[in-house]
């Protein structure tokens, strides 16, 4: 903040021999140079605040000080902005989450009735029953654990699988003829018409559920990687045939990080998917240690409502997490260059 108004002086304001106006760069903004050196604030306006300007730092008059409080005014202004920001992205999903549990409420404790509101238990009976019960909730950790390792193992393999094939894709136009009617085929084979083929020749364990995650999140990175491979700037591809680039090169340095957005959409969709995969597969693929899919198999048909309602919320939130997590990836790969990943909204 002092060096920014510091800036305003005029040139005999400074003490002679003094060199650091010329030293420091031009500030155009004084809020955002006192965001970035908001430590050095306090020190600077305690003597301000306390009217012993004769024994300011820096040995500033006090027109240097009478400018100084546009600057705190400034600062002070783009803190509410940013405290506005936060409230206008926390905000508005508190209230929908609101009025989505007052109508939960409203439904099993007044619309229902009486005989009936075991099909839509209230909001605290599922916390009591589910969570706060130490055998119920070690259930449901650990068929939510068996389904993690399910989503996150076909995850990773619909990754290298989908990425490769849209890799070869991209470099040859008789490879994608080749493989992308396939790849289409994949997507709209039904699960449901599979599931005994996948038993019989996998089994009903762990891998057959690994096998159902991969079926269904593998076409979303084949095509939003193929659509950013492709979709690279032609007059880029020039540049690098003018430098007489690679075919390796040119995919490592010009492609792979142009397509990084299109890229991470295709990511997020399949993270989704991997989730639902992993409970889809546990509802056909019951052998071994049941998942939470099984689990909600097992509660539907014993009508333990609550049990279940906690199954489906952290089926949930898994898949919420999952998300998430590939954001957050995102925004670390990808960084703030791409307009995807500025948050304009």
């Amino acid at each position: 903040a002092a060096r920014c108004a510091y800036l305003s002086l005029p040139a005999a304001e400074y003490p002679e021999g003094d060199t650091r106006g010329e030293r420091m760069p031009k500030v155009k903004d004084s809020a955002v140079y006192l965001a970035e050196h908001m430590h050095e604030a306090p020190v600077l306006l305690i003597p301000c605040l306390e009217g012993r300007v004769e024994n300011a730092p820096l040995g500033l008059s006090a027109s240097f000080w009478a400018s100084l409080f546009p600057a705190a005014w400034s600062f002070c202004l783009a803190l509410r902005s940013r405290g506005a920001s936060m409230a206008s992205v926390v905000i508005p999903p508190l209230l929908v989450f609101l009025v989505v549990m007052g109508a939960w409420i409203l439904v099993s404790q007044v619309i229902l009735a009486e005989d009936k509101r075991f099909l839509l238990p209230a909001p605290w009976a599922v916390v009591n029953v589910a969570f706060l019960d130490a055998h119920n909730r070690a259930e449901l950790l650990t068929g939510l654990w068996l389904t993690t390792k399910a989503a996150m193992v076909g995850l990773v393999l619909s990754i290298v699988i989908g990425m490769g094939t849209a890799i070869a894709m991209s470099q040859a136009k008789w490879i994608e003829r080749s493989l992308y009617p396939y790849a289409v085929v994949l997507q709209t084979i039904p699960v449901l018409a599979i599931v005994p083929l996948i038993g019989f020749t996998l089994g009903y364990d762990f891998s057959s559920r690994v096998l159902v995650v991969v079926l269904i999140a593998l076409f979303p990175i084949i095509t939003n990687t193929l659509f950013g491979l492709l979709s690279v700037d032609q007059g880029h591809h020039d540049l690098f045939s003018l430098h007489r680039g690679g075919r390796v090169t040119r995919l490592f340095k010009l492609q792979l990080p142009a397509a990084m957005p299109a890229i991470f959409t295709g990511l997020r969709i399949a993270a989704g998917a991997s989730v639902i995969g992993a409970v889809v597969g546990d509802f056909f693929f019951q052998q071994g240690t049941p998942g939470i899919g099984v689990l909600m198999n097992t509660y539907a048909s014993e009508l333990e409502s609550e049990r279940l309602y906690a199954a489906v919320i952290l089926s949930s939130l898994l898949g919420i997490v999952v998300f998430l997590a590939v954001t957050w990836l995102e925004r670390r790969v990808v960084g703030r260059w791409h307009t995807s990943t500025r948050g304009t909204r």
